[in-house]
């Protein structure tokens, strides 16, 4: 839409006129109606629309905004619907991702339900602005300046000779902006002070060449009145006038000023025998009164007033053994930066242990609680482990795990107890697996869940006989689609409450069901044979502000998230990004992780996101959890297994706030990190690169799709060097080994090169999380579909798949797999799964289907693929339930294989660096192969005294030549040699160092210990 608009002297006159002096509305509003108004001087309105959120009965997505309601002299003007006692409208003016002014911006109802906006001006209007005003300098929506201890404020403000700077204060808020100044509160004087001290700017890297600004004595012991109300910075010239204006980040405050003394105090609800004590940590709150209830929907039967400690700031209420079982909410009454106002918040804990359907209060319980443990919980033996080496990961979704298994009763399906049941397809597979090798089960998210409804009844399911349509219609996705937000399903990656079970996945989601069938859940895996990790999310939350479902941000607003320069909330992450440098956060994080493994026997824990931690928070969760004993805490914390993703992107990247908990700085501590270099390299391409860019185990030279990546010489060379960053892979991914490279060269692994960063990282294989497919992204089988020539049998499909694997499974390091790629599992080319329903999502483990087919995957986050992904699915044959046996007993064969020798299992780089090495290697060699052998020269094995596989990633028979195997009764190894593979069994290796494998084909030959 393009509305012309008269010139603004012309513009003014006339909404004078239509609005009159006093800034009447155009119109009378419905009771049920706000409208926002906005204005733009150049008049180019094309595009722009409306996100609205809070008490709206709107809805609406980013990527799908309001339009228009119509036009006006000012500009555009939406109306938007409001709920019944509508209070507050948020909103963003935005097209695409561009917003105007830029920071969330919000209405107060009772006052007025009109407002205006001026483009690149963050006030709202309650009464007709004037366009061509000369707007005040400064910005009070902002915060520019931080307050890093009770005397410091840093600012990077130009200050001219002869300014000065005030800090100006308001209890109950208020502050305006005017041309001579920060009006509505108390002035306090700063004085300009340089540089900001060395301790300071170590703490604050991103604020070092900032200015510093010091508050006098007597006014910073004045700092705990302060930090309760509006905060400002004003700067004044020589003339009076006002310069510049922002208001104030608070965090680092905050720690200098509570830290030390509530660290390592309890939070939530703790226990003294049977009496409870509610503690919560609200140094900013004017008043915080505790709001109990009898059940999950009646009216407070009592309020408490807490006690506060002024030197923790925290909030306490002792109770009475009666309070046991009872709900609760807390009622904060705080300044929110957010809306500028000071808000009355009714609020759920943040350490809440126990929740309300759809957590809309949190629930006071005793762990310990014996009503609440599964017999036989107290004395559960975990399965045994030695070493984190000997461990391998299965990743699995809770509702995938039952939700199309018909043996399960369908009350259970998609639930904890699903996973306690004797006889179902599902059981069964988890237990064959574990007898095969398999060490750990990784669930994503079982924490309390912000998007998924937790009130069955309400859920939907798509509309249609979805199976009548072809393989590559779009008919399946819209039906999908149009109910993606109203069904049980969604990956979890939306915390809500960190510390409780998600209540969709129990059968009864009031109350504490959640913690004993979570309890259930954990026991019968360990009786199965399997650890359990717990995918955690502690690097961002579902909302922030005064969100309905921002529950850190309305207890001490502006601290718990990671602001911007400008005190925006950041969202690198795709949601609001936590802060864990802020000493609170990390208690949180902390705290809830050992919730998790001393009262839920979480034997180890995967990092959403951890380079958006610090590498200090890492480490402090090793420590914490590493200090639980059994005698003490009835686990064994030093088996308790930490690894995550250590991308490095974002605001936090290259160390801008510390040192973060990357790839590259984690090396060394003994937590693992995803490595993306051995994927890539057996995929091909990457996550962001052409979804048909081929790799090892998908054809790359020696079995080239149609696209164009070069000339035969240039991918025969792209080729050589992926199976280089393959081998560093195999090894452990470690910075130290050396090998030779494709050019002949000899190299480290830190010395190859990957998009800029050194491909080997680790200094410990246990540091080298291993895998080709995961959660994210396509899954192999679909990833091989997309790259491998469109003409491939299903029966080589099956063994690139097969090949993928085995680099896995036989790697240096921990192997990590995903759930169904094992069978074969497809997701119908869609590459991000997250509210895709279960349709998209389906896991078979009765072995029947693979869900190839099932239509072109939700246009949202594949579309502009489509062209492509409709001629692959209407092409290329699901598989038949033979070809997904296949690869089911290759994988189990796989981990049998592993288990059955420590030189797959070596436990440092020493050892790596002395057991392992390659062969046909260098510019000479043969592509598409890779030969690795492992020589027992430490005695680990009483079994063999040498182990060498060869990947075949060509389609053809290859004939190495090994001189150094020459001699040495090599015998294909027992597991193959009673494989379900008629062609492994092909596999030979000969007196004089000759190795023969067939094409697609991994080959494992022994050599017997010498006795």
């Amino acid at each position: 839409m393009t509305v012309r608009i008269p010139p603004r002297s012309l513009r003014w006159l006339s909404a004078l006129y239509l609005f009159g002096v006093l800034g009447a509305g155009y119109a009378q509003l419905p009771d049920d109606t706000a409208r926002i108004h906005y204005n733009r001087p150049d008049g180019d309105y094309e595009g722009w629309t409306l996100h609205v959120w809070e008490d709206t009965s709107e809805s609406v997505t980013w990527e799908s905004g309001l339009t228009p309601t119509g036009e006006s002299d000012f500009g555009l003007y939406w109306d938007v619907g409001l709920v019944e006692g509508a209070e507050t409208l948020g909103f963003i003016v935005h097209r695409g991702d561009d917003k105007d002014p830029g920071p969330d911006q919000f209405l107060n109802l009772t006052e007025s339900r009109e407002a205006w906006i001026l483009s690149g001006d963050p006030t709202v209007y309650t009464t007709l602005p004037d366009p061509d005003a000369e707007p005040a300098r400064g910005n009070l929506a902002l915060s520019r300046a931080h307050w890093l201890d009770a005397t410091t404020f840093a600012w990077d403000a130009d200050l001219p000779e002869g300014a000065s700077v005030s800090l100006v204060y308001a209890p109950d808020a208020g502050l305006e902006l005017s041309q001579t100044g920060v009006t509505g509160g108390e002035a306090l004087e700063l004085s300009v002070a340089g540089e900001l001290p060395d301790a300071l700017r170590e703490r604050f890297p991103h604020l070092a060449d900032y200015t510093a600004l010091t508050l006098g004595e007597a006014d910073a012991a004045r700092a705990p009145e302060l930090l309760r109300g509006q905060l400002a910075l004003a700067l004044t010239g020589a003339d009076g006038a006002l310069l510049d204006a922002t208001g104030v980040q608070i965090p680092g405050v905050l720690d200098d000023l509570y830290a030390d003394a509530a660290y390592d105090e309890p939070l939530g609800v703790v226990w003294q025998e049977s009496t409870p004590t509610l503690r919560l940590w609200a140094p900013t709150a004017q008043s915080v009164r505790l709001h109990l209830f009898e059940d999950a929907t009646g009216d407070a039967v009592e309020v408490v007033e807490p006690t506060y400690d002024e030197a923790s700031g925290i909030w306490s209420a002792t109770g009475t053994p009666d309070w046991n079982g009872r709900y609760y909410l807390y009622e904060v009454v705080v300044y929110a930066p957010s809306t500028q106002r000071v808000e009355t918040n009714l609020v759920t804990d943040p350490y809440a242990l126990s929740l309300s359907m759809n957590s809309t209060r949190s629930q006071i319980v005793d762990l310990n609680d014996p009503a609440l443990k599964p017999e036989g919980w107290d004395a559960l033996a975990k399965p045994p482990l030695e070493a984190p080496e000997d461990i391998t990961i299965y990743e699995l979704h809770v509702r995938d795990f039952s939700a199309h298994d018909e043996l399960v009763p369908e009350e259970l399906r998609g639930t904890y107890l699903a996973f306690t049941l004797d006889d179902t397809h599902g059981v069964r597979h988890l237990r064959a697996l574990a007898e095969a090798g398999l060490t750990h089960l990784h669930l994503l998210p079982v924490f309390d869940i912000a998007t998924i409804d937790e009130d069955r009844s309400t859920w939907r399911e798509p509309e249609g006989d979805l199976e009548s349509y072809p393989p590559n219609s779009p008919q399946q996705q819209a039906a999908v689609d149009a109910v993606r937000d109203q069904n049980g399903f969604n990956w979890g990656y939306d915390p809500f409450h960190f510390t409780a079970p998600e209540g969709s996945y129990a059968t009864d989601p009031e109350g504490p069901t959640r913690i004993l069938e979570f309890r259930e859940m954990v026991k019968s895996l360990n009786e199965s044979g399997l650890r359990v990790v717990m995918d955690v999310v502690y690097n961002h939350t579902n909302a922030s502000g005064q969100s309905e479902k921002s529950v850190l941000d309305r207890v001490v607003p502006g601290y718990y998230h990671r602001l911007s320069a400008d005190g925006m909330v950041e969202t690198s992450t795709c949601c609001p990004n936590t802060a864990s440098e802020h000493a609170m956060m990390e208690k949180l994080m902390i705290d809830s992780l050992v919730v998790w493994a001393r009262d839920y026997k979480i034997d180890g824990f995967r990092f959403d996101l951890m380079g958006h931690h610090m590498l200090t928070n890492m480490t402090a969760v090793q420590e914490a959890l590493g200090s639980l004993t059994e005698e003490e805490d009835g686990v064994d914390g030093a088996s308790i297994y930490l690894y995550g993703e250590g991308w490095n992107f974002g605001e936090v990247a290259d160390n801008a706030r510390g040192v973060n908990a990357t790839q590259l700085n984690m090396a060394g501590t003994g937590v693992g990190t995803f490595n993306d270099r051995l994927r890539d390299g057996a995929r091909g391409g990457h996550p962001f690169a052409g979804i048909q860019e081929q790799g090892f185990v998908t054809g790359l030279y020696t079995a080239p799709n149609d696209t164009d990546q070069g000339s035969e010489d240039e991918q025969r060379q792209e080729l050589l060097r992926l199976s280089d960053q393959i081998r560093i892979g195999l090894a452990g991914n470690l910075a130290a080994y050396t090998f030779e490279n494709h050019v002949g060269e000899r190299v480290a692994g830190r010395d190859l090169d990957y998009g800029g960063s050194p491909a080997g990282y680790t200094e410990d294989p246990q540091e080298n999380i291993v895998y080709v497919s995961k959660h994210d992204n396509e899954t192999l089988f679909d990833a091989i579909a997309l790259k491998a020539p469109l003409d491939t049998p299903m029966s080589e499909r099956v063994r690139m798949q097969n090949l993928g694997l085995s680099l896995v499974a036989l790697s240096q390091g921990v192997p990590f797999f995903h759930a169904g790629s094992d069978l074969l599992r497809s997701k119908s080319l869609d590459r991000n799964s997250y509210n895709s329903g279960d349709w998209f999502n389906r896991l078979d483990f009765s072995y029947t289907t693979n869900n190839w087919g099932v239509g072109l995957p939700p246009e949202r986050e594949n579309g502009a693929n489509w062209p492509v992904m409709s001629r692959i699915l209407g092409t290329v044959p699901a598989p038949e339930p033979h070809h997904i046996r296949r690869n089911a007993e290759h994988f189990r064969e796989l981990l049998q294989i592993r288990r059955s020798s420590p030189l797959f299992r070596l436990r440092s780089a020493q050892e790596v660096t002395d057991t392992l090495t390659f062969s046909n290697t260098g510019p000479d060699q043969v592509p598409g192969v890779i030969v690795m052998h492992l020589d027992d020269v430490h005695g680990l094995d009483p079994e063999h005294a040498s182990v060498t596989v060869v990947f075949n990633g060509t389609p053809e028979v290859q004939r190495l030549r090994a001189d150094a195997l020459a001699g040495r009764a090599l015998q294909l190894h027992p597991v193959q040699r009673r494989s379900g593979d008629p062609l492994v069994k092909f596999s030979r290796a000969r007196d004089d160092g000759t190795l023969i494998v067939p094409g697609r084909t991994t080959a494992v030959f022994v050599e017997r210990a010498r006795q």
